[in-house]
Formats: C-alpha cells, sequence, structure tokens
C-alpha cells in the first residue's frame, strides 16, 4: 500500500471515483454535498494498492489566521476496510499538518458510527450531533501533532 499527496489528474481522477463510490453511491450523499467546490482548496492523499485506488482524504487551512487544519472526506472501498488503510491515511494527513507551522489545531467532522476510530487518533467530540447529508455527525478536535 503506498499513499502519496495527489499531484497529477489522474490521482484526482481516482479521488473522485473514489468518493462517488463510498459518498455517493454507498452511504447515499446527494452529488451537490460531495463536490462543494473545495477541492482546489485542499491537499488531497490517495492510497493504492498495486496501483489500485484503494482510499483517500483531503485537508485544508481554515479560520482566519490560518490556525485550524480541517480533515474531510475520508474514505476506503469497502474491500480494503479492516485493514488499517483509514488510519495509515489518518497518519499521513497528521505528518503533512505537522510540517504546517502555523496549525495550532485540526477539526474533523466524524461520522457518528465513526467515532471511537477517531478518538484512538487521539482526537474528541465537541459540541451536539448534528445531521450532515442525513448521517449523524458530531465536531471532533485534536492539538496539531
Amino acid at each position: 500500500m503506498t499513499i502519496t499527496e495527489a499531484t497529477t489528474a489522474r490521482d484526482m481522477d481516482d479521488i473522485r471515483a473514489l468518493r462517488q463510490a463510498v459518498f455517493v453511491e454507498e452511504q447515499n450523499v446527494p452529488p451537490e454535498l460531495e463536490w462543494d467546490g473545495l477541492d482546489g482548496a485542499a491537499r488531497h492523499l490517495i492510497a493504492r494498492q498495486d496501483g489500485n485506488p484503494a482510499g483517500t482524504l483531503r485537508w485544508r487551512i481554515t479560520g482566519e489566521e490560518s490556525e485550524i487544519a480541517k480533515i474531510e472526506r475520508v474514505c476506503v472501498l469497502d474491500t480494503y476496510r479492516g485493514t488499517g488503510l483509514g488510519a495509515q491515511l489518518m497518519f499521513a494527513a497528521l505528518d503533512a499538518i505537522g510540517a504546517a507551522p502555523d496549525i495550532q489545531r485540526i477539526k474533523l467532522s466524524s461520522q457518528v458510527a465513526a467515532i471511537g476510530f477517531y478518538r484512538n487518533l487521539g482526537f474528541t467530540e465537541e459540541g451536539p450531533e448534528y445531521d450532515d447529508a442525513g448521517i449523524p455527525h458530531v465536531d471532533m478536535w485534536r492539538q496539531r501533532p
């Protein structure tokens, strides 16, 4: 398994296909919510197994003073779930975020079913549960690595 930052049009096509399969088709997220126009402002990681796309995430800097990084669109194809790939993607993102000197905190919006996964990576819930695209979510935070 390799995890790299997306740098090519092929990478972005594969990322779009992954998110289409997981979020739009599997989880029934409306396409207009999935394709939110923020991809251009984000850095994307893609995981490949034997050259085939297996998972992805994006992260971007938010906040007026660029002190917050937000990890978003974390997805792994069902074939690779339970293999540790999701954690590997998150560790790669945390490493990249840790290299950005102005970031103090990291935020993500976790599906309620994934709270335990993110807790194991040092995130804690802050705030109430809310609906995002018909799926219960909660905001989670951690300090920079």
